[in-house]
């Protein structure tokens, strides 16, 4: 029997009975299959929180990972359902802009939409497709049935606008991307970007009405209670509080803009 890997990401919770639901289907057609849960706690119907989750995990399986995720508000809808191939993985779900962020990071071979009803459960219902559609779909690819086995390769597939940094004169412009556990506050400024723009000058960060000077290598570079800039595991600029929350002390949301100003360097006197 072929061993795989799936990985689960979805807004579930753990306090009902959906995440132990879709298991138990995904065990019933694969039992040797490896399940792993990246997380079941995306806020409720946050396509964009869990692409920015999903992005910032799903490279660090093995090649040839399934990666079954599932934020869905549109469920049961006109959203179409697919399985994105990529050179390294598998991505199974909604075609609703959750696979923004990671998928395009791999070379994307091709995008199938599931049609196939031959590997669904019998009866699907049409507000719970992680159970009846997906799941089946990622226990029979885990398996080894070929992906155009489910349905027809689509030209295109929904993608979410994240935003991008800009540039005018001395100034780079993102906005916070998304707001971690721990209060931090990630903006979708990666570190060539930065590094790119403000060169060998001087900067300040500007966020809210606070401003940051100069970056810390880690948490523990700042003082408790005091808003520091570093890059985090994500590879991104990141605003944080020492022993603290960035989100409560600042008062930011997601969405909110993040500043980089750099000064020229003052000629050396001769």
């Amino acid at each position: 029997m072929r061993k795989s890997i799936i990985t689960l990401l979805t807004d579930f919770g753990t306090k009902e009975h959906y995440v132990a639901s879709v298991k138990g289907v995904i065990l019933s057609i694969n039992p040797h299959c490896t399940l792993i849960d990246i997380t079941h706690q995306v806020s409720p119907q946050d396509i964009k929180e869990g692409a920015f989750t999903l992005a910032n995990a799903y490279s660090f399986f093995p090649k040839g990972t399934i990666h079954l995720s599932v934020v869905d508000p549109g469920v049961g809808g006109s959203r179409r359902a697919i399985l994105v191939v990529t050179q390294d993985y598998f991505f199974v779900g909604p075609d609703n802009g959750l696979f923004t962020l990671a998928a395009p990071r791999e070379h994307v071979r091709q995008v199938v939409a599931l049609t196939n009803k031959k590997f669904f459960l019998q009866k699907v219902c049409t507000t719970f497709h992680g159970r009846d559609l997906f799941a089946p779909v990622a226990a029979h690819l885990s398996l080894g049935v070929k992906p155009e086995a489910f349905g027809n390769e689509l030209d295109s597939w929904v993608e979410l606008d994240f935003g991008k940094p800009r540039t005018k004169e001395r100034e780079l412009t993102g906005e916070i991307l998304h707001i971690d556990v721990f209060g931090n506050l990630i903006s979708n400024i990666n570190e060539d970007e930065f590094f790119r723009f403000v060169k060998d000058h001087p900067f300040i960060i500007k966020v809210g009405e606070r401003t940051i000077h100069g970056l810390k290598r880690g948490y523990w570079g700042g003082k408790v209670n005091e808003p520091i800039a570093l890059f985090g595991s994500g590879g991104f600029l990141e605003i944080s509080v020492r022993e603290g929350n960035a989100q409560k002390v600042l008062g930011i949301k997601r969405g909110d803009p993040i500043q980089i100003s750099t000064k020229l360097q003052a000629p050396n006197p001769k």
